[in-house]
């Protein structure tokens, strides 16, 4: 287990500074208006796409760098998610915690167990590794109603972990808190919705 603490810490200003020079990446390369229909099927006047921020070395780097300023003191073990949104975000918060001298390792969960060779459903821990009782931290891009989230949660709990923290980079305000809530998680985000309708014009 890592006691998860940057050898030199952003400072509130620092944070503040970050976080809205992300926000305007994020508005910038994955917030846009019009008519979508989402996975769920539910129509809504907003899309966010997070691939463009998260494959963009600058907001890789910025999104990466605010979820481990939400993590500093945390004792965690692993972070990981839900294949695929989650994998280029588990990347980033892995590579960063290395230079930043606080390594955490992570993992991603996938949707159906692999058809060949192993057949695992969490892939990135090494043969003879596993999760069972770890404190892990689950994150996701993107949260509505939690449900992709939860998936990975179910997936890392049944493999006797503990899960001690759900961390989404946008939520969008529609129903994940509650769920998280049922389920005895605590749920943390970076934005909410709300950050970019407000701005958007």
């Amino acid at each position: 287990m890592t006691l998860y603490r940057r050898s030199k810490p952003l400072s509130q200003l620092e944070a503040s500074f970050l976080r809205e020079k992300v926000r305007q990446l994020i508005k910038d390369k994955s917030f846009s208006e019009g008519a979508y229909v989402l996975t769920s099927g539910k129509a809504s006047n907003y899309y966010l796409d997070l691939k463009p921020t998260l494959f963009s070395p600058d907001g890789a780097n910025g999104v990466a760098e605010l979820a481990l300023n939400e993590l500093e003191n945390t004792w965690v073990d692993h972070v990981g998610g839900l294949a695929t949104g989650a994998i280029p975000l588990v990347s980033a918060i892995v590579m960063l915690s290395y230079q930043f001298g606080s390594p955490v390792p992570g993992f991603f969960v996938r949707e159906q167990p692999k058809g060949h060779g192993t057949k695992k459903l969490i892939e990135g821990l090494a043969e003879g590794e596993s999760l069972q009782g770890k404190r892990v931290i689950i994150v996701d891009d993107v949260t509505t109603y939690g449900g992709s989230a939860m998936k990975a949660i179910d997936a890392v709990r049944k493999a006797g972990a503990e899960v001690i923290l759900a961390l989404s980079v946008v939520d969008r305000e529609e129903g994940a808190e509650d769920l998280f809530r049922q389920q005895a998680v605590p749920f943390k985000w970076l934005f909410r919705a709300s950050d970019f309708k407000s701005q958007a014009a």
